[in-house]
């Protein structure tokens, strides 16, 4: 039954992720669609299509590997410069539309998924037969023999055997920059509005877990804390080890904590609060324990330890790099957390928060990809707090389907924030200003506006359109690097994955 439990977990998640990618893309179809881009394509998955129909001018399908989705849209990239000027030199042929084609994948989900829609473009797997448009074949200028250079050329070449009579005038790089935005970041809203939903049914239907001033565990001993400029490491308990102050007293696991010093305490913050204030002095706590009230006395140890950062998760640190910390009473006692319903107005909060402590992290992710390799190739323990892919998030879904150690209601709020923090992830990080991401596409847009409004402004001639292609090195460059760091994460998460429980 266990079994069962972990596969409809992966199951459940699996879904949550298609259609989680499915939605970022109709985020990107729809107001293409309503601009008048004509989009041959809309794709979930990627390689070899195993299942597709048309509806319209648009090819809808699955493909074999489901790591992601695009649609391809005509007029991604203007023409290049000197086809532009073979076009002014013979404008009476209007065949210069022709030649201004090119497609794009607006590509979503994960990075890997973006580098084989590139591939597939390429290669002309979606392409029309040029025969049947009549479209006048481009010749590559021999004169740059690079295998970047090439790949470029080509891709501009592939999209022109797609052009049909009549795409004049619905080329994506001729929509206003602002349209541009608009279709370029209706993937991204997907995501953020999908995470601000499931975040929402967290708060307002399941509720958030708080911590209480029920006990939850109890320190065998104080621990000890190991720091240097690397790592943290808290030594397990022995014989030699110092009991922790909770254990002394006769704490239990269970008990509720009803006052400090005859400081009431209502919740784990007046609990922490009021041990916090009594330092090292011996400390009379009341407690509840089988329905009967009781009293005992505890005498709390200073104790050095590490702050966490709030926003990223992660141990804090100085500005000289050495780790931060703070010294407080310390006694040995863990919270139980129950979720608690808050309100709609809970939610963006929420929400911000979620979404600074992912822009924290994202920060530190290609050292965190580079430690989690390391790790792999030394054998090491992984860190719990390490980044995981869709194969990890899929995982631990089914982890915690089938644990027994919460109840039916922890694991189905569990599952919502997973895919909460899953969307809103998927949104920050397609946020980031470099091609093949939707970011690096808004920041050429915006860059395009700036050098207009700079040429109109000093009277100079129009630069024209902001052109993708020429960026088409550093976007392989950085498409290889999140493909890496894919694989890296997908080889973790099968390897020595992380476990909850």
């Amino acid at each position: 039954m266990e079994i069962l439990y972990y596969a409809a977990g992966v199951i459940i998640m699996a879904f949550a992720i298609a259609v989680s990618i499915a939605l970022h893309e109709v985020g990107h179809l729809v107001p293409a669609k309503l601009f008048g881009v004509r989009v041959p394509q809309y794709m979930i998955g990627f390689g070899k299509t195993i299942f597709s129909f048309r509806r319209g001018e648009t090819e809808y399908g699955f493909k074999a590997i489901p790591l992601g989705g695009y649609i391809s849209m005509i007029g991604m990239y203007p023409p290049a410069a000197h086809e532009k000027e073979n076009t002014d030199a013979s404008a009476e042929e209007d065949t210069s539309t022709e030649r201004e084609k090119v497609t794009a994948s607006a590509a979503a989900g994960t990075v890997a998924g973006r580098a084989a829609s590139e591939t597939a473009e390429l290669t002309g797997d979606t392409a029309e037969p040029a025969e049947k448009h009549a479209v006048p074949q481009r010749q590559v200028r021999s004169g740059n023999t690079s295998l970047l250079a090439s790949l470029s050329a080509a891709a501009r070449e592939a999209d022109a055997e797609r052009i049909q009579p009549g795409d004049e005038n619905r080329l994506f790089y001729k929509l206003p920059v602002y349209k541009r935005i608009i279709i370029m970041l209706g993937g991204p809203f997907m995501n953020l509005l999908i995470g601000v939903v499931c975040t929402a049914i967290l708060i307002c239907g399941f509720g958030l877990p708080t911590a209480t001033n029920k006990v939850s565990s109890v320190s065998e001993c104080v621990p000890t804390v190991s720091m240097n400029t690397d790592s943290i490491t808290y030594e397990e308990c022995s014989a030699s080890s110092q009991p922790s102050p909770a254990k002394t007293a006769g704490l239990r696991a269970g008990d509720t904590v009803l006052a400090v010093n005859g400081t009431e305490t209502s919740s784990w913050t007046a609990v922490s609060s009021a041990i916090r204030a009594a330092g090292t002095t011996p400390s009379e706590i009341k407690i509840m324990r089988d329905g009967r009230e009781q009293t005992l006395t505890i005498t709390p140890v200073q104790l050095v330890r590490p702050v966490v950062d709030e926003q990223t998760g992660q141990y804090a640190r100085n500005e000289d790099g050495s780790f931060k910390t703070v010294s407080g009473g310390f006694v040995g006692i863990s919270p139980t957390s129950e979720l608690k319903p808050g309100n709609l107005s809970d939610v963006p909060p929420n929400v911000g928060h979620t979404l600074a402590r992912i822009a924290g992290s994202m920060w530190s992710l290609p050292q965190r990809v580079w430690d989690l390799g390391v790790t792999l190739v030394t054998n090491g323990d992984r860190d719990a707090n390490s980044p995981v892919s869709v194969v990890g998030v899929s995982r631990i879904a089914g982890e915690v389907a089938s644990t027994d150690q919460i109840d039916r209601t922890s694991k189905e709020a569990t599952l919502v924030s997973l895919v909460a923090s899953m969307n809103l992830m998927l949104f920050a990080f397609n946020l980031i200003p470099l091609l093949p991401l939707e970011g690096g596409h808004v920041f050429g847009a915006l860059w395009e506006a700036t050098r207009r409004a700079f040429a109109k402004l000093t009277r100079r001639e129009d630069p024209g359109p902001f052109d993708p292609i020429k960026l088409m090195p550093l976007t392989y460059v950085v498409a290889g690097a999140f493909i890496l760091m894919s694989v890296i994460l997908i080889a973790a998460d099968i390897i020595k994955p992380i476990r909850l429980f």
